[in-house]
């Protein structure tokens, strides 16, 4: 199965970032992503076996053991890619809470001998796939106003024709 550990998005915050979306809906054309698919993910395990998917449960008990809630704030929209194949996403500030659990997830998942995709974290909300983004300005845009994160997930992505849908596997609060 394809996994993942992320932050699940606070109610409120989620809520603002719905009405984002909506306003960049109008402004530019992609397959956006539905509300019940945006997080912000900590670590990309690819394909794992049902031993490994305990072992990042275990991994996920350690890493946030002690942990607090994380602060979210916005910090921009972004693309990875170019042209009619971008991925356009909502940063999130950088913050030692925020770097830190990600450093412990990923800390103890190596420690359990799990791969994870190694990449440079860089924070953010997956917004739209294939975007196209308009040449001019996109207009006044409401951001999520700062909130706190309380929930890192083990999810498990299924791929489907439609896109992926996420089923959370394991959670554990903040």
């Amino acid at each position: 199965m394809r996994a993942f550990i992320a932050l699940e998005l606070p109610e409120a915050f989620a809520d603002e970032v719905d009405a984002l979306v909506r306003c960049l809906e109008a402004a530019c054309a992609g397959r956006f992503v539905p509300a019940e698919n945006r997080h912000l993910t900590l670590a990309f395990l690819g394909e794992v076996g049902e031993a490994d998917a305990r072992r990042a449960m275990s991994a996920l008990d350690a890493a946030c053991a002690g942990a607090g809630p994380v602060p979210l704030a916005a910090a921009g929209l972004g693309t990875f890619g170019r042209g009619r194949d971008a991925t356009l996403w909502l940063g999130i500030e950088k913050n030692d809470e925020l770097q830190s659990l990600a450093a412990r997830v990923r800390a103890e998942l190596a420690a359990r001998g799990l791969t994870y995709d190694e990449k440079d974290f860089l924070p953010h909300v997956t917004l739209a796939r294939r975007a196209r983004m308009p040449r001019g300005d996109l207009g006044d845009l409401a951001f999520p106003l700062p909130d706190e994160a309380r929930d890192v997930t083990l999810f498990r992505s299924i791929l489907g024709p439609s896109g992926a849908r996420y089923k959370p596997l394991y959670t554990v609060g903040l």
